[in-house]
């Protein structure tokens, strides 16, 4: 099926592509058929401004909806870079990170939601990753989620 009818079916749309937050390719093709997306965040596309750690100002619900905003961000500078969302053969590898309190101890949990709404969309096959969940003190802009890639592209 079409990543972006399956989309539609899901209620989903890609926000605008985020710009760049720093001197960076935002996605950078390599090897024989990969592509490598620099960190994405949960703000850019999404209807609130998240500020804050998941443990603290944020519930592990909140901090997995923060997670999924980061993925359509991640969709959407795919899409602005490689055309066409179509062209993703498998998502190969998720680095996921996760501001969180001390004692916070979730942070897959919170990055199960990212890993399971590609899967949503790609399907199973295509959209199960390898992936690292990864809790640090503070992201960029204190962003709570932060999610990079590398995604295997169908090579014609």
């Amino acid at each position: 099926m079409d990543v972006y009818e399956k989309m539609a079916q899901l209620g989903l749309t890609l926000p605008e592509a985020p710009g760049l937050g720093g001197i960076y390719s935002q996605t950078k093709e390599f090897g024989n058929a990969l592509c490598y997306v620099s960190g994405s965040g949960p703000n850019t596309g999404c209807t609130m401004t998240f500020s804050g750690k998941v443990g603290g100002e944020y519930s592990l619900e909140q901090g997995q909806n923060a997670a999924r905003y980061a993925v359509l961000n991640l969709l959407a500078i795919l899409h602005k870079n490689i055309g066409d969302l179509n062209q993703i053969k498998t998502f190969v590898k998720l680095l996921c990170f996760v501001a969180s309190e001390n004692d916070f101890y979730q942070q897959p949990e919170v990055a199960n939601a990212a890993s399971q709404l590609l899967i949503d969309i790609f399907g199973e096959q295509t959209g199960r990753a390898t992936r690292s969940a990864i809790g640090v003190n503070v992201l960029p802009g204190n962003i709570p989620f932060e999610i990079e890639a590398v995604v295997e592209l169908k090579k014609s």
